[in-house]
């Protein structure tokens, strides 16, 4: 599709933009947290990122598309996705990013930065 796709810039800057999110460099990818809580990943060699989810829209995003999103975990009541960058457009990314950290981050600091 013309006009698909996320670069890995893109995506860095999409979790830029979010409030208090803290950065662990590690060997094949970057964990990203809120507040000490983890709520995505990025892995720049296959260019992909995986998000914390509720579980139901994890079921949704990997039944839509599978050739986008997979299942990447479960984990406490939450659906974990890999989402290929390649394959969504940004403004479907910059809202599941949202959701992830709204996921992971304090009541208080999402009253305080509502989605954009």
């Amino acid at each position: 599709m013309v006009g698909m796709g996320v670069s890995s810039t893109q995506w860095l800057r999409i979790v830029a933009g979010l409030a208090e999110v803290e950065r662990t460099e590690l060997p094949d990818y970057t964990a990203f947290d809120v507040r000490g809580k983890r709520f995505g990943y990025h892995w720049p060699r296959t260019e992909t990122v995986g998000l914390k989810q509720p579980l139901s829209e994890q079921v949704a995003l990997v039944s839509e598309r599978p050739e986008v999103f997979q299942p990447q975990f479960t984990a406490g009541g939450f659906g974990w996705v890999v989402v290929h960058l390649d394959g969504i457009e940004s403004d479907e990314l910059t809202e599941l990013v949202y959701e992830a950290w709204r996921l992971s981050a304090p009541g208080v600091l999402v009253a305080q930065y509502p989605f954009p």
